[in-house]
C-alpha cells in the first residue's frame, strides 16, 4: 500500500489582467514562497509569501527549488506554462508527484481567438529565446502563425526574414498584452514593416507568397541547389529514398556519420516536429557549409560534431535512426553504429565505392536487412538531340534493429 503525498510545488499560470488560473489564489494564499519574472509577481498583487524573483543564471533556479522540497512553493508564468513555458523544464527536475499544474489561457488560445483563426489548424511556434530561422521551415502559402517572439525587435526580423523568403506580403499582426488593460492590435506588411511595438507581445502571420516565389516543400527530396555544397553530398534523387528508408517520426533523434554539408540531417529535421540530428563531421569547410545550410532551410538546431566514427560516437545520446554516409571501410564502424542504435531503430547506409559495396555485402549477408541498388538517370541534349545520363550508382543497405 503506497501513501499519498500531496504535491508541494504549484506552478500557477497568470494572465496580463493579473487573474491566475483557476485554484491559482488558494494555492498563492497558500505559498510560503512564490517565484516568478518581476512583470509576475507585480500581476499578481499582495501576498504574505515571500517573493522571489527568477536568479541569475536562471538555471540554479532548480537547485534552489530542490532545497524548499517539502514547503510550499508557488510558481507564477504567463498562461499555459505546459505550452513552450516553464513546465517542460521543471519537469526534467521535478516528477508529476511533486507538482500541480494549473494553466491559465494560453497566449495562442487569446491570439487565435482576437484573429479568428481555428488553433487546430494554425502553427503554433515560439522563437522567444530562439532563432528566427526557425520560421523558414515553416513558411507556406496561406501558412497561418502564431509566434511567440523574445522582444520588441522580433517583429523587424521577422519581417526581413520574410522578404529574404519571397513572403514580402505576408500580413503581419503584432497583439500587445494580450487580455489586460493595455491590449493594443498593430497591423502591416512584411515589406513595409516599421512599426515600434511594445516587448510582451504575440505576432500572427498570414502567410502570403510573392508572385513567382517557390517555398521549400517539407517532403523530403529538395533540389541539391538548395544546399551550399562541394559536390560530395548525398543527391536529390537518392536523399528522397534514404528518407524514407530513415523513417522520422516527431521527437526521433538522427545520428548523421559523415554530415557533409549535412543535407540527410537538414532534410530529416525539416520531416517531423520535435526532430534531432547530431552530425559528424571531420572537415571544417563541410561543417560550416552544413551550419549554413541549416539555418537557410529553418533548422539551425543541428547539432554538428567534430568528430569521426566510431570514436567520435561516445557520450552521444542514443539515436533512433543512424545514417552512414561516409566512412564505411573504417573498421568496426557498423558494429558499432548497430550497438549504438536503440532497439527498433533504423540503420541506413549508402555506398558508392566497390570497397564500401563489400562491407554493406557482407553486412547483409550477416544480418539481414535489405540490400538494393538505386540508379538515376537524367535527360540531356546530346547534340541537338537528347538522352540519358547517369549518376552515379548507389547501394544501399538498410536494417531495423531487432
Amino acid at each position: 500500500m503506497t501513501s499519498h503525498v500531496s504535491p508541494w510545488l504549484t506552478l500557477v499560470g497568470i494572465g496580463e489582467d493579473g487573474v491566475p488560473a483557476p485554484g491559482g489564489r488558494d494555492a498563492l494564499a497558500r505559498a510560503e514562497i512564490v517565484y516568478g519574472g518581476a512583470r509576475h509577481l507585480e500581476l499578481a498583487g499582495e501576498t504574505d509569501a515571500e517573493k522571489r524573483t527568477w536568479p541569475s543564471p536562471f538555471s540554479s533556479v532548480f537547485d534552489d527549488l530542490k532545497s524548499l522540497a517539502g514547503r510550499r512553493v508557488a510558481i507564477l508564468a504567463t498562461g499555459d506554462p505546459m505550452w513552450f513555458g516553464i513546465g517542460s523544464s521543471l519537469l526534467k527536475h521535478f516528477s508529476t508527484g511533486d507538482m500541480t499544474v494549473l494553466p491559465s489561457l494560453s497566449a495562442f488560445q487569446l491570439a487565435a481567438s482576437r484573429m479568428g483563426w481555428p488553433l487546430q489548424e494554425t502553427e503554433c511556434l515560439s522563437v522567444h529565446g530562439r532563432s528566427v530561422d526557425l520560421l523558414r521551415a515553416s513558411l507556406y502559402p496561406g501558412a497561418r502563425i502564431l509566434a511567440l517572439t523574445s522582444n520588441a525587435g522580433t517583429p523587424r526580423g521577422i519581417a526581413d526574414l520574410l522578404a529574404d523568403e519571397g513572403f514580402g506580403r505576408t500580413r503581419m499582426t503584432v497583439l500587445e498584452h494580450l487580455g489586460g488593460a493595455r491590449e493594443r492590435r498593430i497591423e502591416g506588411t512584411a515589406e513595409g514593416w516599421s512599426a515600434e511595438v511594445a516587448d510582451f507581445h504575440t505576432l500572427a502571420l498570414d502567410v502570403i507568397a510573392d508572385p513567382g516565389t517557390r517555398f521549400r516543400a517539407r517532403t523530403p527530396g529538395l533540389p541539391d541547389k538548395a544546399f551550399r555544397h562541394d559536390g560530395k553530398m548525398t543527391k536529390q534523387d537518392i536523399r528522397a529514398v534514404t528518407l524514407a528508408e530513415l523513417q522520422p517520426y516527431p521527437g526521433a533523434l538522427l545520428w548523421d556519420v559523415g554530415a557533409g554539408c549535412g543535407s540527410v540531417a537538414i532534410e530529416w529535421l525539416r520531416a517531423a516536429n520535435r526532430t534531432r540530428a547530431v552530425g559528424l563531421e571531420p572537415h571544417a569547410e563541410r561543417r560550416q557549409m552544413a551550419a549554413e545550410n541549416a539555418v537557410a532551410l529553418g533548422v539551425p538546431h543541428l547539432d554538428l560534431k567534430d568528430a569521426i566514427a566510431p570514436s567520435g560516437l561516445d557520450g552521444l545520446p542514443q539515436p533512433d535512426a543512424i545514417f552512414i554516409g561516409g566512412g564505411l571501410t573504417t573498421d568496426g564502424l557498423v558494429e558499432a553504429c548497430l550497438a549504438a542504435l536503440r532497439p527498433g531503430g533504423r540503420l541506413v547506409a549508402n555506398a558508392v565505392t566497390l570497397e564500401s559495396e563489400a562491407v554493406l555485402l557482407s553486412a547483409y549477408q550477416s544480418l539481414g536487412g535489405s540490400l538494393k541498388k538505386i540508379s538515376v538517370h537524367r535527360a540531356s541534349a546530346v547534340g541537338g538531340l537528347t538522352g540519358w545520363r547517369p549518376l552515379m550508382p548507389v547501394t544501399q543497405w538498410s536494417l531495423t534493429k531487432p
